[in-house]
Formats: C-alpha cells, sequence, structure tokens
C-alpha cells in the first residue's frame, strides 16, 4: 500500500528583479541634474569654496603663494566671480566646512573631475592641500551628487589634470600632481563609463595642470599655450575640427593666467582681467569675453577655472 506523502509547495522564485538602467538614466530621478562632459556646454552648477578662516593670517610663503593676501579683497573677488555664475543662470554650491589650515582650498576644480556619471573625488598631491578632498565629499554627498570613485591608496590625482572634449573624448594629464596609479585609476574608470578617446598629456615640469596650457573656448576653438603642449595633443585635436589659438603673450599665459577662463556657454568665456593681447585674440575669433578683476586671487597661482568645480553642464 502506497504511504500518501503531502505535497509542499515550492518556495517562489526571486521577484526582485533589478532595474535595468544606467546610473545616467537615472541621475534626475534619484539623484538631481548633474554630469560633465564638456567644458562649453552651457554651464548650469558649479560648487565652490568661499574663502574662510584659512586665508586669514596664514604663512602665504609655505602655501605657495606669489604675495601676502587682503582676505577682505580676496572674498569680494571670489564673490564677484560667483554672481557672474548667478548673472548667467548658473546654480552655485559652496564647500561650507574646510580645514582652517587649508588655504589652497578655494581652488576646488583641483578636488573632483565631475562625469556624466557623478564625481571622482581626487586625492591632491602635494602636503599643503591633502585633506581638502575630505570636505568636498561631504559637500558633494549633502547635495546629491553621486561620488562614483574616490582616489585612493598611493594614487594622486588632481581634477584640473582632465579636460573634457566630447562625451567620448578627454584630455587626461599625468605629471607632477598625478602619478602613473592615479592616472590609471581615473583612466579605467573612464573607459568603463564609454570614454573611448583618452588623449594622454604628459604635464611639463614647471607647470601644474592642463588649464593653464590649455582650455577650450568654443566647441570649435580652443586656446593654448604652444611651445607647452604636446604636438600630439595638438594634432589630436585638430583632426576633431577644433581651431587652436596660441595665447601670443607668454606672461599672459604664465603670470597672468590668460587661458585660465572658464566658458559659461560654447563662444562666451569668463577669463582673468588684464589679459589685453589674449581677450582680443579670443574676440577676434568670436569669443564673447567677460574679464573681471581677480588679481588678489591670482596670488594663489589660479584663476577662475581653478576656483570652479563643475557639477553639471548641458
Amino acid at each position: 500500500m502506497m504511504e500518501f506523502i503531502r505535497d509542499i509547495d515550492a518556495l517562489p522564485g526571486e521577484r526582485w528583479f533589478a532595474k535595468e538602467t544606467t546610473i545616467e538614466e537615472d541621475m534626475t530621478e534619484y539623484w538631481g541634474d548633474w554630469g560633465v562632459c564638456s567644458e562649453v556646454d552651457t554651464l548650469k552648477a558649479v560648487i565652490m569654496r568661499r574663502p574662510g578662516k584659512e586665508i586669514e593670517n596664514f604663512d602665504w610663503e609655505a602655501a605657495r603663494f606669489k604675495a601676502p593676501i587682503d582676505p577682505e579683497v580676496f572674498r569680494a573677488q571670489h564673490d564677484g566671480l560667483a554672481q557672474i555664475y548667478k548673472d548667467h543662470g548658473v546654480k552655485v554650491y559652496y564647500v561650507e566646512e574646510q580645514r582652517e589650515d587649508k588655504p589652497n582650498a578655494i581652488f576646488c576644480r583641483d578636488l573632483l573631475l565631475m562625469t556624466p556619471e557623478g564625481a571622482i573625488v581626487t586625492r591632491p598631491a602635494m602636503a599643503s592641500r591633502r585633506g581638502e578632498e575630505r570636505y568636498m565629499a561631504k559637500a558633494l554627498a549633502d547635495i546629491g551628487v553621486p561620488i562614483i570613485r574616490t582616489v585612493c591608496g598611493g594614487a594622486t590625482f588632481e581634477g584640473a589634470m582632465g579636460l573634457w572634449i566630447d562625451r567620448h573624448t578627454i584630455v587626461l594629464a599625468s605629471g607632477v600632481r598625478t602619478n602613473k596609479e592615479g592616472y590609471e585609476m581615473v583612466e579605467s574608470e573612464l573607459k568603463r563609463m564609454g570614454v573611448t578617446d583618452i588623449l594622454h598629456m604628459q604635464i611639463p615640469y614647471g607647470h601644474a595642470h592642463i588649464d593653464g596650457l590649455l582650455n577650450m573656448a568654443a566647441e570649435d576653438v580652443a586656446m593654448i599655450h604652444a611651445s607647452q603642449v604636446p604636438y600630439d595633443v595638438c594634432d589630436a585635436l585638430k583632426k576633431k575640427g577644433i581651431k587652436l589659438l596660441e595665447c601670443p603673450s607668454r606672461i599672459e599665459a604664465k603670470e597672468t593666467f590668460a587661458i585660465n577662463f572658464v566658458a559659461l556657454e560654447s563662444g562666451t568665456v569668463v577669463m582673468p582681467g588684464g589679459n589685453p593681447r589674449s581677450q582680443e585674440l579670443l574676440e577676434k575669433n568670436g569669443i564673447k569675453v567677460i574679464a573681471p578683476d581677480i588679481s588678489e586671487i591670482m596670488k594663489g597661482y589660479g584663476a577662475m577655472h581653478c576656483c570652479t568645480g563643475f557639477l553639471k553642464r548641458g
């Protein structure tokens, strides 16, 4: 006689199926309106550090400033730059908290590289700047910017070592501010997100970042410090249909930061005042130029591109 065995229902299969979308597709629904893959698409959101106690009574030589600064003039010029952005419809966010021993923290560009998927938080090379990135990471998290990578280990990488050309093309540099490990860490992240054309640029001894040597003023116009940009990079840009304007003055290129401008949109830039030859060259080539006085800020060996972390373009 067959023994009766009570049937037991099988456990149901997993029903928590994945939502098969990318972080780019999810961005506005879950994070906000963030993402950058251009230097000239319409600028919509930036992050800056309004100078705080860190610029008061600091050792300007140890911090690698050119000269002592007037903190109130320094702040006023920074506020003026932020107001230009706001007047052009740009949302300005701030790193509200920072160490009081980091006067260079004003230069937010170095602390992140923004991508179409979110921010890569960097790891500054210089001891005088190490640790600033912690507060950039906090500020990004507070406003909802996804952090997709934090440069770590022995790697060094600073955000001004990346210059976007388009969604699939970036100039990525190595040099005193970015070592091989840091370069490869960021390179692999960019490749993962579909950047297929990574133009390596070796920063010469005596320079820090790309944005003092090469910058985009429009989709098809760049300005370069001609003797300091590798031929291979120039050739690649020319083959993409980009016109290269050679900065006409070595003094303006190196001392008054003519190339360290910010495009508000393709064909309109904010550049440091006091660069008449470079401004004239840009204007003759159809570029509208806004040129505020940021001479006090420039005592820190940086200008508006250095001060500005891009969060949203286009």
